[in-house]
């Protein structure tokens, strides 16, 4: 059904503006100042020249910023922009997703043995961060920084990859959780801040109930009939905006696939992500793990009153742009032909906040694209290192590790600034749709895998990788196909075939993660089961074992060991050498500096030997917790579990 004519020559407000002012960049400078001030205090608070120091901040981390870091590494600046703008875009059911709450691959490489699925999943996790979460972050933090700045995108971003590098690299992950509990603060604050401002504007949540529905761009009606026409549907705000359950076939997030797919997605993301798993392996022992993720737990209530909403309602105040549906309006609005949404939060904060409240909202913006880019460079950093360049060097030592994970470092930030035209040119309309379709695709063998290893003690290497091949075909031919047709739009719909792109991505989820389980379990049982002398305390069934576990790696360790371990004598014996030929040399003051900086001054630890290494191994990890506190976080996570429950009945 087409629109009613109307006249098209009315021009589109779309004034801007930019944050110049004193007080905004006094705000601005002032946030920044205190999070390089934390970067340099943290610097000083951990040993940052040993592996165990710089990748999991010496396993020191208490409760606190634990749960700030979850958050802070979680909430990106993708989330303010993909999530209010799916919610101006279809309302609330996309909150959704926030109520569902060394390296992982070498805990597989311990289970299972071999190497081939350690290494697929180092790679396909290096894949999803590059493709999915810095990209998403570099488009949102460029749609901001061009709707409150007017600023050139590369000089803005360059600079916030650079100073986000900078702390990722001299700091390591002690830098970064301490960081993260410091934006954590300035995020709430500020969203807390934008949300009130919102509401008044708006005239409270009674006021958006009634007007989210008449929220219709004044400008509707095709500038070329021959080429396209504009339903009715593509510009009027959808019936179910406030419910989170919407119809199991028509809904743009149907039920079933919000209960079911998005609990696949979070167990990969929240269980199994190198980024959130990192952060808990920091923390000092089970409860503080524990109380850590019932924080975070507790922290990821508020995005769909600090985001969604928020995003609603600058469709209703801004409807001829958030809302606009017209291609050739919304490419003068916001430079891409299928959609706004995305802009939904930014025109509030530019729109809406005061100055001085403008610098803080910016501050938060560039918070949350620091905290998020910054845990994916560290974490891509532990898995290059730890899983694959100790494949290709198994002889490399600490020092070398080091050196490597921060040049990775920079290497991940070139690719980054590389690949923002490639972002500009493939903007979506609705960025967390984007987020959340891909990881669907990719995501769901990982889960399952991961799910079978710890609770099925029978499943077996061959069984587990050829389930991640099969799983990885499935989510592959699904994605090949939605980016070789496009996903279009409302207005331009996709032509791909509704046979292959007209299952619901949270549908194609749950039917991979089920067909990649029965794939895993039938070929182990097809194949020998592993004893379970190599099985203590890696499964859920033996994890109080108190025996000695025999790992199925343990002859590429100690090939690696002693690869490293004749490395130090050939160091040890050149030294000597240099001593005896320049007894008087010392290093330059620039060097000194430079090791200092980056945590890597002194002599390294000598490698232990083989009984040094089996002594260590019977001291076990001790997983008993204080009977008072584990009783404390296990009725807060109750709390936090039957409020998330609650708000879920509410808005069902």
């Amino acid at each position: 059904m087409s629109a009613v004519n109307v006249p098209t020559t009315e021009p589109v407000a779309s004034h801007k503006v930019t944050i110049n002012n004193p007080a905004d960049i006094t705000v601005i400078i002032g946030y920044f100042l205190v999070v390089i001030g934390v970067g340099v205090w943290s610097m000083s608070r951990t040993n940052r020249g040993t592996v165990g120091g710089y990748f999991l901040a010496g396993r020191t981390m208490v409760w606190w910023p634990v749960g700030a870091s979850l958050f802070a590494s979680n909430i990106g600046s993708g989330h303010f922009v993909g999530l209010a703008g799916t919610g101006a875009a279809s309302g609330i059911a996309v909150g959704g997703f926030e109520w569902n709450v060394i390296t992982m691959p070498q805990y597989l490489k311990k289970r299972f043995g071999g190497s081939r699925i350690s290494l697929y999943l180092s790679i396909i996790s290096l894949f999803l961060y590059i493709f999915t979460k810095i990209s998403v972050d570099m488009f949102s933090g460029a749609v901001f920084i061009q709707q409150a700045l007017g600023w050139n995108i590369y000089v803005a971003v360059i600079a916030l990859l650079c100073i986000t590098a900078l702390y990722t690299v001299t700091g390591g992950l002690a830098a970064l959780m301490y960081t993260d509990t410091v934006q954590t603060f300035v995020i709430i604050a500020g969203a807390f801040v934008l949300m009130a401002f919102s509401f008044y504007e708006v005239g409270g949540y009674s006021a958006l109930l009634q007007k989210y529905s008449t929220a219709i761009p004044f400008l509707r009606e095709s500038q070329e009939p021959l080429r396209y026409n504009i339903s009715e549907q593509c510009f009027t705000p959808r019936p179910d905006a406030f419910n989170l359950f919407r119809d199991p076939v028509s809904g743009d997030l149907p039920w079933p696939g919000v209960l079911l797919g998005i609990a696949i997605n979070g167990g990969w993301y929240w269980c199994t992500d190198q980024v959130i798993v990192q952060r808990c392996l920091a923390a000092k022992n089970l409860s503080h793990v524990k109380a850590g993720c019932i924080m975070c737990g507790y922290l990821k209530l508020f995005p769909m009153f600090l985001m969604v909403f928020p995003g609603m309602i600058s469709r209703v105040l801004y409807p001829d742009e958030v809302g606009c549906v017209v291609p050739e309006v919304c490419k003068e609005v916001c430079g891409t032909e299928v959609g706004c949404s995305n802009i939904a939060y930014p025109k509030l904060v530019v729109s809406v906040m005061p100055n001085g409240l403008r610098g803080l909202m910016l501050a938060v913006m560039l918070a949350a694209l620091m905290s998020s880019l910054a845990s994916i460079f560290n974490s891509s950093s532990t898995l290059f290192t730890m899983d694959i360049w100790t494949r290709l060097r198994p002889q490399a030592r600490d020092r070398e590790l080091m050196i490597v994970g921060r040049v990775w470092i920079l290497c991940i930030v070139a690719i980054s600034i590389c690949w923002i035209p490639v972002v500009q040119a493939a903007q979506s309309g609705q960025l967390f749709d984007y987020i959340q379709s891909v990881t669907s695709y990719l995501a769901p063998p990982i889960a399952v895998v991961f799910l079978l290893a710890v609770f099925v003690k029978r499943v077996t290497e061959p069984g587990a990788f050829w389930g991640l091949m099969g799983g990885l075909a499935m989510g592959l031919a699904r994605m090949g196909a939605e980016f070789a047709y496009g996903t279009g739009s409302c207005v331009f719909p996709s032509p791909c075939p509704a046979v292959i792109c007209g299952v619901h991505y949270l549908y194609f989820s749950i039917v991979q993660f089920f067909c990649t389980g029965l794939l895993v379990l039938f070929v182990s049982y097809n194949t020998p089961p592993i004893a379970d002398k190599h099985l203590y305390r890696m499964v859920f069934s033996l994890r109080f074992s108190k025996e000695e576990r025999l790992d199925l790696d343990r002859v590429e360790e100690e090939a690696a060991r002693q690869a490293r371990r004749e490395a130090e004598q050939k160091t040890r014996a050149k030294a000597e050498e240099e001593m005896v030929e320049n007894p008087s040399q010392t290093q330059s003051g620039l060097c000194r500096l430079l090791g200092w900086v980056c945590g890597m001054g002194g002599d390294q630890a000598p490698e232990p030997t083989e009984e040094e290494v089996a002594e260590a191994s019977k001291q076990m990890p001790d997983i008993k917790e204080d009977p008072v506190w584990q009783h404390v976080v296990d009725a807060n996570a109750l709390v936090m579990m039957a409020v998330a429950i609650f708000f879920w009945g509410y808005y069902a």
